[in-house]
This record gives C-alpha cells, structure tokens and sequence, in this order.
C-alpha cells in the first residue's frame, strides 16, 4: 500500500485521532492522572487501614489486600468511562467533531479510536492506582494473564458506555448523571469492599445481577486467586456487554444519534 492509495487515508486518521486522545489527558495529567491515585490512596487509608485493622480478614486474606483488586478495578471503570464520554461531549460543543464525521473513516473506526484512548487511560490511572496499593499491602498476582484480560475488558466495556452516554447527551450536566446515579452505585455494590457471601441470600443473587460484580471478581480472581463467581462466567458476562454496547455505538453512528441532529 502507497502513501498515495485512498484505502491508507482512514488509517492516517485513526492513528491521528488515537494519538489525539492519548495526549489530551496525559497534557493535563496533574487532571487525570494524579487524581485517581490520591483518591484512591484515601480509600487504602480509611478502608484498609482504620477499617480494616478492626474487619481482620475477609475470605482468608487481610482486609487491605482483598480489596485492593476492586478499588484498582473501580480506578479503571470510572477512568476509561470519564475520558470518553468528556472527550467526545467536548468535540460535540465545540463543533469539531464534524471535522471526523466528514473524513474518510468508518464510523467503526470513530468508534474504536475514541475507546483506545478510554482504554489507556483506564490501564495508566490501574496501573498507578496498583503502585499505591503496593505502599499498602503485598499483591501477588495469581494469574496475570487473566488479570490483563478482565482490566482490558472492562477498560473497553465502560468506554463504550461513555460513549453512548456521550452521544445522547446535549448538555455538560448530561454527563454526570450516568456515572452519578448508575455507575457509582453499581460501584460499591459491586463486591469492591466486601464478598458477597457475607449477604442475605436474597441480596447474594441480587448482587449477580449487577455487571461491576463479575467485573471486580474476575480481577480479583486474576490477582488473589479468590472469587465470588467462576471467571469463565464473568469473562462471558463482560465480552457479551461489549458486543451488545459495541453494536448499539455503531447502530447510534450511522443513524446520526446525537451528532447529525
């Protein structure tokens, strides 16, 4: 393939609109990065620390080492959702983001660079948010190569989200309500700071209905080698919410949701 070959122009403009969402957070990383690891080094702090010391331990690991996977896990879903969802609303008030829709990517494209730059976000923000958690407790990783699967997944999964959320909003509060009313909630209830097992039955299978769950125990699984539910479970429960996220992206792009009306 030629400089000069049409078929080359999308993936000029993919890698140029990659690169474009890698350096706007990291030029604002006292914003993006930072953040997340004060934050979350509070949580070690009061959870871990103050509570923990009091809790013991939680299915046969000291309290600060259980939940260190899930607040890492919570680290990443707010992040990769955050940075989509305010990078594509930001484009859409500004008025450039018509400047991609009438470039010779598909919208599969579109769709892919804005989640690439969602995903490298979530794995930085894990991976210094994993630095801060080493200040706390010792983590020996039981299985790496599930560890990466579940934080990429997850990483892509909750980027796709941001971006529906980003499509469908037309003001800057529009934002805020998803990740404020739905995604926090889901958040805490999802196993961050406790297991399951600990619950009444009832709220036990309620739990398994809400998708953070599999999500924090797939990575704790990864990490601790201990779960509330079967990793092959949770790996089939986050790769069917990206196909299902994936195709409702691509159905809202070519419809126009959001960006042609």
């Amino acid at each position: 393939m030629n400089p000069g070959d049409p078929a080359r122009h999308p993936w000029v403009a993919f890698r140029t609109l990659v690169r474009k969402e890698l350096f706007r957070f990291l030029r604002i990383w006292v914003q993006t990065l930072v953040p997340p690891a004060i934050t979350m080094g509070l949580y070690f702090v009061i959870f871990g620390n103050l509570i923990g010391s009091r809790v013991g331990t939680m299915d046969g690991f000291p309290y600060m080492q259980y939940i260190a996977p899930g607040i890492i896990m919570m680290s990443v879903i707010t992040n990769s959702y955050a940075n989509v969802v305010s990078s594509l609303f930001s484009a859409k008030f500004q008025r450039f983001v018509e400047e991609i829709l009438v470039s010779p990517m598909p919208d599969i494209m579109i769709i892919t660079g804005y989640v690439a730059g969602g995903v490298m976000r979530g794995l930085m923000v894990g991976a210094v948010v994993t630095a801060v958690a080493l200040c706390f407790t010792d983590l020996n990783v039981a299985s790496p190569l599930l560890t990466l699967c579940v934080v990429l997944l997850t990483a892509t999964l909750f980027s796709l989200a941001g971006y529906i959320n980003a499509l469908f909003a037309r003001k800057f509060d529009d934002i805020s309500i998803v990740p404020t009313f739905i995604l926090t909630p889901l958040t805490y209830l999802g196993g961050v700071f406790y297991s399951v097992n600990l619950l009444p039955p009832f709220w036990e299978r309620l739990s398994h209905a809400n998708p953070v769950f599999y999500m924090v125990n797939a990575f704790r699984q990864g990490m601790l080698g201990r779960s509330d539910v079967a990793p092959e479970t949770a790996l089939a429960v986050i790769a069917g919410g990206i196909v299902v996220l994936f195709s409702a992206c691509v159905i809202l792009m070519r419809r126009g949701t959001g960006l042609r009306n």
